[in-house]
């Protein structure tokens, strides 16, 4: 084999992807199809899974809440059927914009709730399938807020949460690293997503991500596949526990 050739090859692996109706889970769904996996592809609205199982046979479309502890069982035992899970990409996430003095409770415990709870309990169901097959890996997309502060951004609760997904990251990469299963995080920064979409339309703002990322632009979704490929495939094998910012230089600052 040509030195290299493997290690992005996820020929008869099969991918969970969560949050994959749109934005970056999207894209991720159909970048590892590329790479030869059959992807689980799970979100809750039905018809924007079916319209992306449509652009690839190898893309599964399975409605899934992931607040959900039966849908994520159920999630999990569909990619069984199809051979047994062999990579989980958690990216379904929730954030609310708002200052911390005006932060329902409420808002900031579902936060938590669907970016740390959600994420735990759907990776314990996957590395219990991984363990019985030999290893799998996870993983868990955080975000560069949950490494350097968002000001002037509102973001406490979703930079708390994204906090707490990089430390749960390296905790479970620890535990769970005996049973070959291997657990990252990529930390992207300002990409186009549902969660950014009021922000990049924006000019102030817009400027404003222009001007602190050193590469002067936002990312496009396809830079986050290199990182994707590395940490869910054989390139990636001896990484665990580790968190990879993808963000244009803007936590180098």
């Amino acid at each position: 084999m040509t030195p290299g050739a493997h290690v992005i090859d996820l020929s008869g692996k099969v991918a969970v992807v969560t949050g994959a109706s749109s934005g970056l889970g999207r894209r991720f769904a159909l970048t590892l199809a590329a790479a030869g996996a059959t992807v689980v592809a799970a979100a809750r609205r039905t018809d924007l899974l079916e319209s992306l199982a449509a652009e690839d046979d190898r893309i599964v479309a399975h409605r899934c809440d992931i607040t959900d502890e039966d849908d994520c069982t159920a999630l999990i035992a569909r990619a069984e059927q199809l051979g047994g899970v062999d990579i989980l990409v958690n990216n379904a996430g929730w954030a609310d914009a708002l200052p911390a003095l005006e932060q329902p409770v409420a808002s900031f415990r579902k936060t938590l709730d669907i970016d740390v709870t959600a994420l735990f309990q759907l990776s314990v169901l996957a590395a219990k399938s991984m363990t019985e097959r030999g290893g799998g890996a996870i993983v868990n997309i955080a975000s560069v807020l949950g490494l350097v502060a968002s000001a002037p951004v509102p973001q406490s609760a979703y930079g708390a949460a994204k906090g707490a997904v990089i430390s749960l990251t390296r905790h479970l990469a620890a535990e769970w690293a005996p049973s070959g299963v291997r657990v990252n995080a990529i930390a992207p920064g300002w990409f186009p997503s549902e969660l950014t979409a009021e922000m990049l339309a924006d000019e102030s703002a817009s400027r404003w991500i222009r001007r602190n990322t050193p590469m002067g632009r936002p990312g496009r979704s396809e830079e986050l596949d290199g990182a994707l490929l590395l940490l869910a495939g054989p390139g990636g094998s001896f990484i665990t526990g580790q968190t990879l910012a993808v963000d244009g230089g803007w936590t180098a600052r």
